[in-house]
């Protein structure tokens, strides 16, 4: 088994953002994973060491990259963080890279420097849903406002690396291709990952907010296209290629669910649940390896 990234999902109830295509609110079997790390306490030690197990299992098959996200943002536990930090301590081998996906909100200066220095946090995957801030709040239908330019600028101060992944709606249709990659570098982008919005086609109120606010498909061809003329830097283990985009590493994410075919026993990503346990697929148990 070769896995590409691990990705650990952070335990919380309820998110502070509503983002309108969040596919986590898609599937919706969250209740599934009991945070047993957190909330069953007279055996801490116990799970501990099943977190840890599984984290170990991963580096064991060539796994150097680790990405803290979850069906929460990671930043509304910073409990969990502060003990992850610490499994880093613990292990003998550690991820050599740990990243965070996040919107971004209610995250301060003092919050990047605990991620920086305490958990471990290189890269920062800010996700964006249009570049204008009050359209990117609309998105995530969430009273809680983001400056983007400023968070990113003290992203940049606290010498994160700084992946912008543009969540293709409509809203990034009125830039050409080059003007995109002219405002990620504005804005201090050292990485972009392009994602096409997934939606389950299921009648949720997320599936049908995406189909109807996603990016055109001449859109997504035309960004692709101009893609497709960069630069090749190299082939990620599940398939995509990364090119060099003006001095910015950018991939084009057709599956983010990770739903294409796998072959040779290679995995885009396998998934720490707050259970302590291992999985596949985000959005099927029976996808639970050990």
């Amino acid at each position: 088994m070769k896995v590409q990234s691990l990705s650990v999902c952070v335990p919380g109830n309820n998110c502070i953002n509503n983002c309108r295509c969040c596919v986590s609110r898609m599937h919706n079997n969250d209740k599934l994973y009991k945070n047993q790390l957190e909330e069953n306490i007279a055996f801490y030690d116990l799970y501990l060491n099943d977190f840890m197990k599984r984290l170990q299992f991963c580096r064991d098959n060539g796994c150097n990259t680790l990405m803290l996200t979850g069906t929460v943002e990671p930043q509304q536990n910073m409990s969990f963080l502060k003990d992850f930090g610490i499994m880093m301590r613990l292990m003998n081998n550690p991820f050599p890279i740990i990243e965070m996906q996040t919107t971004g909100v209610t995250i301060d200066n003092p919050k990047l420097r605990f991620l920086r220095n305490h958990v471990g946090v290189s890269t920062i995957s800010l996700s964006l849903f249009s570049f204008n801030d009050k359209e990117n709040q609309n998105c995530r239908d969430s009273k809680l406002e983001l400056n983007i330019k400023e968070f990113c600028d003290a992203i940049k101060l606290y010498d994160f690396n700084l992946r912008l992944s543009l969540n293709l709606t409509k809203y990034f249709e009125r830039f050409t291709p080059e003007q995109l990659i002219i405002s990620c570098k504005i804005l201090g982008a050292d990485q972009i990952t392009f994602r096409r919005l997934y939606d389950t086609n299921d009648g949720s109120e997320q599936s049908e907010w995406t189909k109807q606010n996603r990016a055109t498909e001449n859109f997504e061809k035309e960004l692709l296209k101009f893609f497709e003329k960069q630069t090749v830097l190299r082939r990620l283990e599940h398939g995509p290629i990364v090119r060099s985009i003006d001095g910015i590493s950018t991939v084009f994410d057709l599956d983010c669910m990770a739903k294409e075919d796998k072959h040779d026993d290679k995995w885009k990503y396998l998934i720490v649940r707050p259970n302590g346990k291992l999985y596949s697929s985000w959005d099927d148990p029976a996808s639970l390896i050990f």
